[in-house]
């Protein structure tokens, strides 16, 4: 569905990649462009030209999307954070530069019980404790329990950070085409 779709938008709007000129026809280029999943924009050479002059614009004070009503897209998502991996779930936590806490996602945790029958374990005093693993993962446990913890690790970064949901036509429907900004 996403290759006919991208494919859809390129028929449309293939002649604005050759000639942006109008700023909706621009927006109708980047959309297109950032639509492109095989290759990505930075294979296809049409796209280099508009997609660079996005980048550079976006350097500018009041910079503001360029739109395509046409194309059936709002202005783009952003988003940093790829999923947690399984049984793990999005947390805030240290902002990884030894800043303090930050208030964004940046990591994902999960509850471990490694005790058996429900019995807890007092393997220490009763404040609790920190452990690093080689991995790259921080294990708290908390005062007298041994046994239970919660572990936290840096939350994968995506790739391909910006997003956008382009509405069918016919259905009412949204697919979403993840893209990134990086020359």
């Amino acid at each position: 569905m996403k290759y006919l779709l991208a494919s859809m938008i390129f028929v449309t709007f293939a002649g604005f990649v050759v000639s942006p000129s109008k700023a909706n026809e621009w927006g109708c280029a980047v959309l297109l462009c950032a639509a492109s999943s095989n290759p990505s924009w930075h294979g296809v050479p049409a796209c280099h030209p508009p997609m660079e002059k996005l980048i550079s614009a976006m350097k500018r004070p009041g910079f503001s999307w360029p739109t395509c009503p046409e194309g059936g897209a709002d202005k783009p998502g952003y988003e940093k954070y790829a999923e947690c991996p399984a049984g793990w779930t999005p947390t805030t936590g240290d902002d990884g530069r030894g800043q303090g806490f930050s208030r964004e996602q940046s990591q994902c945790a999960r509850k471990v019980t490694t005790c058996k029958g429900g019995r807890s374990s007092s393997g220490f005093s009763g404040r609790s404790r920190t452990e690093k693993t080689a991995d790259g993962v921080t294990r708290v446990f908390s005062r007298n329990n041994a046994c239970v913890f919660t572990e936290f690790r840096q939350r994968p970064r995506r790739s391909d950070p910006y997003y956008f949901d382009i509405r069918g036509g016919a259905t009412d429907r949204s697919d979403r085409f993840w893209f990134n900004l990086q020359k």
